[in-house]
């Protein structure tokens, strides 16, 4: 027979507390928590109260003994610039935890809830917690105070292209706005050949250097000169400068390529036209609808030119237009467009309508054109061009008229125009009528092109009424799903005014 015994509770005894009396569990100092508390206090020698610098301009906190970091309300990065103020007190404790207490994003305070721990007498350890304001000051730092100087920068990039038409520069003003590259810039002064863009360290400028380079077909030179030097420090002060030249090329551009570079892009026609300029030059031969892309490395190799300006385009009338349905192709021959469509037309300009001198030629607007249509184009027949290439061209190579685009009313075109675009903020000179005109250039190719509205954010203009995506010439638009709206956050979530955080 066996015996069940019951387990005996061996519960810890109590004892008095030696202070007040009250009963307690064993400790090694035999004292409650309330009397050891007010005997001992283990925050003594840290600070409640700090204060911390902010800079307004760029958003940023100082963190000794020389840097400025960015750092997000109540992130991690910020709580540990608040717990570096106060690192040699908190040494001689045990940080056990930290958090933010929420305050009034522009009351100018942070407050910081700290639990510590500490062994006082006879090896009992205490816990306590408390609370560490941060008074957050104004204080302009060293970066801004250059660029309140208006004359201080250390890198600049100037950006040329030697085209009298701005296409390329309306394109890359984009680019950047899209992609955030001109919040590092000191300054963004327009000259009548291109930019120029003021930095206030070089590794900026080099970033920049490399955005332009993935974006537009350039080639650039790098250059230095010396401001001053430390001979007992070995510490030297320059001034870097970057000089980028875009290739010479713009959209709706007529080129005559190399016989050399003309074969290698697959036998193409040495005559073409520049339908795109992006991170690559985009031709197309209008003969035979073959397209080709040539790189920057590419044109600096086998150079070529535009052979006629644009203030050249005249307006011409279709007289009749026929699809060519089966093309030849020789051999070696490369990319078709499925984009276009080949045509053959007879045009007259509208300044001769009172004679009947017509042209012929081929083109790739085949699917845009009917008779009755107008048609901008260049008279190669009629024009001077001195060019290398054309002048060793057999003469029944080089077309009478090369047709560019599609002509429609820009004025009804303007006034149903319900999206608009952001501009860089920049030192400019008065606009004159030929930029005016130059820009409104642009907005057409960013209707008429839909590869070059991916690159672009459009925003949509509330003081224009929506209206239907073809007006009645059947000129392209915008859909409104291309469009974005153009958000101005200017109130709280009370719905009252908003204040800045810091201001």
């Amino acid at each position: 027979m066996e015996y069940m015994t019951e387990p005996v509770d061996r519960s810890p005894g109590h004892i008095l507390c030696c202070e007040c009396g009250v009963p307690i569990s064993p400790n090694p100092a035999n004292v409650c928590v309330a009397c050891l508390r007010s005997k001992v206090d283990i925050s003594q020698g840290i600070p409640k109260q700090v204060s911390i610098s902010f800079c307004k301009q760029c958003q940023r906190y100082f963190q000794p003994p020389a840097s400025w970091v960015q750092c997000a309300l109540e992130s991690r990065e910020l709580l540990a610039l608040c717990l570096k103020k106060i690192k040699a007190p908190l040494s001689k404790v045990r940080l056990v935890d930290a958090g933010f207490v929420w305050t009034e994003p522009h009351s100018k305070r942070l407050k910081v809830k700290l639990t510590i721990q500490k062994e006082v007498m006879n090896g009992a350890i205490l816990q306590q917690v408390f609370v560490v304001d941060y008074v957050v000051q104004p204080q302009m730092c060293g970066d801004c105070h250059r660029v309140e100087a208006k004359d201080f920068w250390k890198a600049v990039i100037q950006v040329r292209q030697k085209t009298l038409h701005k296409k390329t520069f309306y394109y890359l003003e984009q680019l950047i706005l899209k992609y955030g590259m001109h919040q590092n810039t000191l300054r963004i002064k327009e000259i009548h050949d291109g930019l120029d863009f003021y930095y206030s360290s070089k590794q900026h400028a080099q970033k920049m250097v490399e955005f332009l380079q993935g974006t537009v077909p350039c080639r650039y030179k790098a250059s230095q000169r010396l401001i001053s030097q430390d001979i007992h420090s070995n510490t030297y002060n320059y001034k870097s400068t970057f000089s980028v030249e875009i290739v010479p090329i713009c959209k709706d551009n007529v080129v005559c390529l190399s016989p050399k570079l003309a074969q290698s892009l697959g036998n193409m026609n040495q005559i073409c036209i520049c339908i795109r300029v992006t991170s690559a030059i985009h031709l197309i031969d209008p003969n035979t609808l073959q397209v080709a892309d040539i790189d920057g490395n590419t044109f600096w190799s086998h150079p070529f030119s535009s052979l006629c300006h644009p203030k050249q385009l005249e307006e011409f009338i279709v007289m009749e237009c026929s699809i060519v349905r089966d093309l030849k192709r020789s051999a070696g021959a490369g990319v078709i467009s499925k984009k276009h469509t080949l045509g053959e037309v007879w045009v007259q300009k509208t300044s001769e309508m009172d004679t009947d001198k017509q042209y012929f030629c081929r083109t790739h607007l085949g699917h845009l054109l009917s008779p009755g249509d107008l048609v901008l184009g260049f008279d190669l027949a009629n024009c001077n061009l001195n060019d290398e290439y054309v002048n060793k061209m057999n003469s029944d190579r080089v077309p009478d008229v090369v047709l560019i685009k599609k002509s429609y009313d820009r004025t009804k075109r303007q006034r149903r125009r319900n999206w608009k675009l952001k501009e860089l903020a920049r030192d400019r000179e008065d606009m004159d009528t030929d930029d005016e005109r130059q820009y409104q250039d642009f907005l057409e190719d960013l209707e008429e092109d839909e590869a070059i509205r991916k690159n672009v954010n459009i925003y949509r203009d509330p003081n224009i009424p929506v209206e239907s995506d073809t007006d009645d010439e059947g000129a392209p638009r915008i859909s409104l799903a291309e469009m974005i709206e153009d958000l101005h956050i200017s109130q709280d979530a009370t719905g009252e005014e908003g204040a800045s955080m810091m201001s």
